[in-house]
């Protein structure tokens, strides 16, 4: 039963983080975002452009935001519940990390546990990681991490081969103009591989900043269980959910500021019920040229 858990559980950490994940699930929706790149203020009965085109533009975009995004570093706290059978909570945990980017690359250096700093000996440790992470990304290719704050336009192309979107609409949206789309994914839509028979379970909506084109904030569920190797293995139930808040920082760059999600699973017979809470802040400016002195942010920049 071990090797079965040991094979299931990265599986199913990998389809949370890439399906439907922190900014891999923003980037996949990125696609919706682009169909207000077509021109001037698109109404509701303005015309979806042609898919190939879409992502053609939205690769673009994508391109450009990574671009500014490689320059910022900034604090994530991580707060998981994990829960009981009835949905109380029996045990916390949290986790506060410094992150910034190489090679485009999402790079997470542990400053804290459960809201006490490493000891001297869990930093050095984690220093030491972080200098390896940290030199395998200079010497590879530019390229789009999986995983928490990875995704690219792969995964964008998968989704958009299996979603709908409807419901176009203009709202007020944080005091500016925002373009809403609901999507769902479509059951009769063929699929390849796990992450598109994963997006084929998923409904939500979109919120799209008109005027810089960002995803402003994304409600994304599924209305479905998804199971892995026919239940098996591992299933994900309904109801699974994911609401993600992104905020402007300037440049054109739009980074997520907060996220809440909720894990029904269950993996061969183990069931795993979590709520994650997840808080970005302290945006800042960050030299690349440090990181590859010193394998990450200094203290206290």
């Amino acid at each position: 039963m071990a090797s079965w858990e040991t094979y299931v559980v990265p599986q199913l950490k990998n389809l949370h983080h890439t399906a439907f994940g922190k900014a891999a699930c923003l980037a996949l929706f990125a696609g919706i975002a682009a169909l207000a790149q077509t021109g001037t203020a698109p109404d509701s009965t303005a015309a979806i452009p042609d898919v190939t085109a879409l992502l053609k533009e939205v690769q673009q975009h994508q391109h450009k935001t990574d671009a500014i995004r490689e320059n910022y570093t900034f604090h994530e706290i991580v707060r998981t519940d994990t829960l009981d059978a009835s949905a109380a909570v029996k045990e916390t945990k949290s986790e506060e990390s410094e992150v910034f980017f190489v090679n485009g690359h999402r790079v997470i250096r542990l400053v804290k546990k459960d809201g006490v700093e490493l000891s001297p000996h869990e930093r050095e440790r984690e220093l030491e990681r972080v200098k390896k992470e940290i030199e395998g990304y200079i010497k590879a290719a530019h390229g789009a991490q999986r995983g928490r704050g990875g995704g690219r336009a792969r995964i964008v192309s998968q989704i958009l081969a299996v979603a709908k979107t409807s419901n176009p609409r203009r709202v007020s949206f944080r005091g500016r103009d925002t373009l809403v789309f609901d999507f769902a994914g479509d059951p009769n839509a063929k699929a390849s591989g796990m992450d598109q028979s994963a997006a084929k379970k998923l409904a939500g909506t979109i919120w799209i900043d008109e005027a810089d084109k960002q995803v402003a904030r994304l409600e994304v569920h599924f209305y479905d269980n998804f199971r892995i190797g026919g239940g098996l293995l591992a299933s994900v139930q309904k109801g699974t959910s994911m609401n993600v808040d992104q905020a402007p920082l300037g440049e054109g760059l739009w980074m997520q500021v907060g996220s809440e999600d909720h894990l029904a699973a269950r993996i061969v017979v183990k069931n795993l019920r979590e709520n994650v809470h997840i808080e970005d802040f302290d945006f800042r400016k960050f030299d690349i040229g440090m990181a590859q002195k010193i394998g990450g942010p200094a203290e206290g920049k």
